[in-house]
């Protein structure tokens, strides 16, 4: 999904592009279908329907991959958390994250709180209404060289470590958000997504086509304007995604330009509804690492 992005300290405007549920995609719509683990619902897929074998990293003598930087909050229960928001576009920064409330979509948003113990330990208590758009993204990211990104054949190793889970209510996808050749709204900005958790939502485009790794099979949606979304048909509410493949395997089939700049890669819960009533998203781990 493209959505504008309110304007955080490491955050900068950007706008989104999908529809929620059964409804319309476009405009400050947003992804997905029925829950996981069946596949989602799609539009008649466009004309490749064949499964690629996922592509790895390239081999490399570089260096091994250093551990992410430690959080500087306590890190499990965020019972006494250190960072409150209600903000719509409150954040914080921690440990080289920054976790955004990102109501990014306020003129229709419902009140939704963030609490935060570390970039890798907090959740969010959202009540938004049961139309067909994309609310809200809280989430953490790493921006990459102040978001003016670095190219990605600079890396031949970009891994992720994830924990997130949803409310299992209302209308969502719990997901990475990638912006490469820039971030938000732009000539030639492309943003690939990897939705881990889905209830209801549809992504925007076609499903195109199948992306296998680690066992893990993900339906691959796209549409004219550079973006990407692979979704998952196993539920993961924790794992690890090799990130470097994906973007070389989506490099490969022509919907990403060449060695693109990688400038930021997040991870949160879009929400489009919560049926009406509180719902909770929390977030336990989350780590980048990039070589």
């Amino acid at each position: 999904m493209r959505r504008r992005m309110l304007a955080g300290v490491l955050a900068i405007p950007f706008l989104a592009i999908a529809g929620c549920g059964d409804g319309p995609v476009g405009g400050v719509a947003a992804p997905a279908t029925v829950p996981l683990p069946t596949s989602a619902p799609a539009p008649a897929p466009s004309a490749s329907q064949a499964a690629p074998a996922s592509l790895s990293p390239a081999s490399s003598s570089r260096a091994a991959v250093p551990p992410p930087a430690p959080s500087t909050t306590p890190v499990r229960g965020c019972r006494s958390p250190e960072f409150t928001t209600s903000d719509p576009d409150g954040g914080w920064s921690d440990g080289g994250y920054y976790v955004h409330n990102n109501m990014w979509n306020a003129g229709e948003a419902g009140p939704e709180t963030l609490r935060a113990c570390a970039y890798d330990n907090w959740y969010v208590e959202s009540t938004q209404s049961g139309s067909t758009s994309v609310k809200t993204y809280p989430n953490v990211h790493k921006d990459i060289n102040n978001q003016n990104g670095k190219p990605f054949n600079d890396y031949s190793v970009i891994k992720s470590t994830f924990a997130g889970r949803g409310p299992g209510v209302g209308i969502y996808d719990v997901a990475y958000d990638l912006w490469l050749n820039g971030v938000g709204d732009g000539k030639g900005v492309s943003e690939l997504m990897v939705w881990t958790e889905n209830l209801k939502q549809v992504p925007a485009g076609d499903k195109l086509t199948t992306y296998t790794a680690a066992g893990l099979t993900y339906d691959v949606w796209a549409d004219n304007g550079g973006y990407v979304a692979f979704v998952s048909r196993t539920t993961q509410y924790s794992g690890s995604v090799d990130l470097q493949a994906m973007i070389a395997w989506a490099i490969g089939k022509g919907l990403i330009p060449p060695n693109p700049t990688v400038n930021q890669i997040g991870y949160g819960i879009e929400f489009c509804s919560t049926g009406g009533g509180k719902a909770r998203f929390t977030l336990t781990d989350f780590s980048v690492a990039m070589v």
